[in-house]
């Protein structure tokens, strides 16, 4: 189908744990509400407390919804509340960020999420930041370059529905969606990092920040030594810490994280798609 304009609200929605994606998305939304001419809202379903209800659409609205890629799809532990959205006939850009790997199926798995609760996706973009497990791989991304980038794909994406666009948008992947991407050592053996959670080590300060920060709600705030619930190793609570004092010691996380530095070292490329 071809859309245009209808009128409506840009809407920068994100899940972002350490504040890339959001970075991201809100360039996009920006330059996208400013060549429309249009309106801007946010909406950060980052925390459990954001996720409670559903942002609301309405038709003439455009969405720029962005998630991170977690082992080649969407966080796994977000599809029951993405699944409530309601779209309304809303246009939308799907946006996934990785950790300079690979997107592999993530981006198609959100376009057909969102295509399945009635939203019209017109464009779609993958974009690169630094990996959750690491302060080296695609280290600071996105960078200028990349938020420059944002930008420019925002205001293409503007002239695309102020002449008429189409939906949905065609996006790199395959049908029915594949499995999660595993992590294997050298002798193809899988290496299972699913249960491994980070330690607190002696520089900790009992300051909070970690259990404020964390998107799943798993960290006691009353002794952040202590998981109330699950990690999805996002990276929040390391990376957040004040003190530096979160750590993983598990040998196959360990082990993992060394690969993907060696393995995937260079500049990985942003894809925009129209």
């Amino acid at each position: 189908m071809n859309l245009t304009y209808g009128g409506g609200t840009v809407r920068a929605c994100w899940f972002s744990a350490t504040g890339t994606t959001k970075a991201v998305v809100k360039r996009i939304a920006a330059a996208l509400a400013d060549g429309l001419g249009a309106p801007l809202e946010t909406f950060d379903f980052t925390l459990p407390q954001a996720r409670i209800a559903p942002p609301v659409f309405q038709s003439g609205d455009v969405a720029v919804v962005g998630l991170p890629v977690y082992a080649g799809r969407l966080p796994n532990v977000l599809l029951p509340y993405l699944n409530t959205w309601e779209g309304h006939s809303a246009a939308a850009i799907p946006v996934v960020l990785f950790g300079n790997r690979n997107f592999d199926d993530a981006l198609m798995e959100l376009r057909e999420l969102l295509e399945s609760h009635h939203f019209h996706t017109f464009a779609a973009a993958a974009f690169v930041g630094e990996h959750a497990f690491s302060t080296t791989l695609a280290a600071g991304r996105p960078d200028e370059e990349d938020l420059q980038e944002a930008a420019a794909f925002g205001q293409r994406a503007a002239r695309a529905l102020q002449t008429g666009a189409h939906s949905p948008v065609e996006v790199p992947g395959r049908l029915p969606i594949g499995p999660y991407y595993q992590p294997r050592d050298r002798a193809g053996y899988h290496i299972d990092i699913r249960k491994v959670k980070p330690k607190v080590g002696p520089t900790c300060n009992r300051c909070g920040q970690c259990a404020a920060l964390c998107p799943m709600g798993s960290i006691d705030p009353a002794d952040v030594t202590q998981y109330t619930g699950i990690c999805i190793k996002c990276g929040a609570c390391i990376k957040g810490c004040p003190q530096k004092a979160r750590y993983y010691d598990d040998p196959g996380y360990l082990y993992h994280k060394e690969e993907l530095e060696l393995g995937y070292p260079g500049r990985a490329e942003i894809v925009c798609l129209l």
